[in-house]
């Protein structure tokens, strides 16, 4: 009796929480994205460079999909805004310490403009989507949003800086060997704990008005 009251106040506990977290005021929700744009820039530095990429390995993609999971549509998207345009006015916490508009068009430019998209992105179907709470939806959102919203706008970017500066064009084989080839399994991963961890702290329950809601006949626990 005394495991279902506990597992009963913690659906009750993350629920209230999405529904504060929905109803705060402008400058709480700016707190809480600064927040999120500090974990990102911590993580950032969780890094490991390859001999044969200028792009490093970084575990900063788990924030960047957990900034859509805790605050929602626009607000997981802003917080990585302003981890980019704080990083770009010159706070050193881009990958190995680093800051500066120089960061912003280089070789890993494109991935940081992806960071926006794919936190906009899940955080859209998270509020939106009850359905898309559960595990198997969220795994197959976060696919996307890492491997072509960050990965895509990234390689676009990648190639485009090698041309420029060294003036030579980059195959579409070479390009995926740099810039995402050898991420697929370290991202896989953070996919992976980013969706259970989505699936364990969403409620399956409506806390703004989402469109499935009148479908949804039962608490999704």
């Amino acid at each position: 009796m005394q495991n279902i009251t506990i597992v009963e106040k913690y659906f009750r506990a993350r629920y209230l929480f999405f529904k504060w977290r929905h109803s705060l005021a402008f400058v709480n929700k700016t707190a809480l994205a600064l927040g999120m744009a500090c974990l990102t820039g911590l993580l950032a530095q969780i890094k490991i460079f390859l001999p044969w990429t200028p792009v490093p390995i970084t575990a900063q993609t788990l924030a960047v999909l957990l900034a859509g999971v805790l605050l929602g549509r626009r607000w997981g998207g802003i917080s990585q805004a302003i981890y980019v345009v704080m990083g770009v006015a010159g706070i050193p916490w881009f990958a190995n310490f680093s800051g500066g508009y120089s960061v912003l068009f280089g070789p890993t430019g494109g991935y940081l403009i992806g960071f926006i998209l794919a936190a906009l992105f899940i955080g859209y179907f998270t509020d939106k989507y009850i359905r898309a709470r559960d595990f198997l939806p969220m795994f197959g959102l976060m696919v996307f949003a890492n491997f072509v919203l960050i990965h895509g706008v990234g390689l676009l970017q990648l190639g485009l800086w090698f041309y420029i500066t060294k003036a030579t064009g980059l195959t579409l084989w070479k390009l995926l060997e740099m810039g995402t080839i050898p991420f697929i399994v370290g991202d896989i991963i953070k996919i992976v704990v980013a969706s259970a961890l989505a699936k364990a702290i969403i409620p399956k329950e409506s806390y703004n008005g989402e469109v499935d809601a009148h479908r949804v006949n039962r608490v999704k626990r």
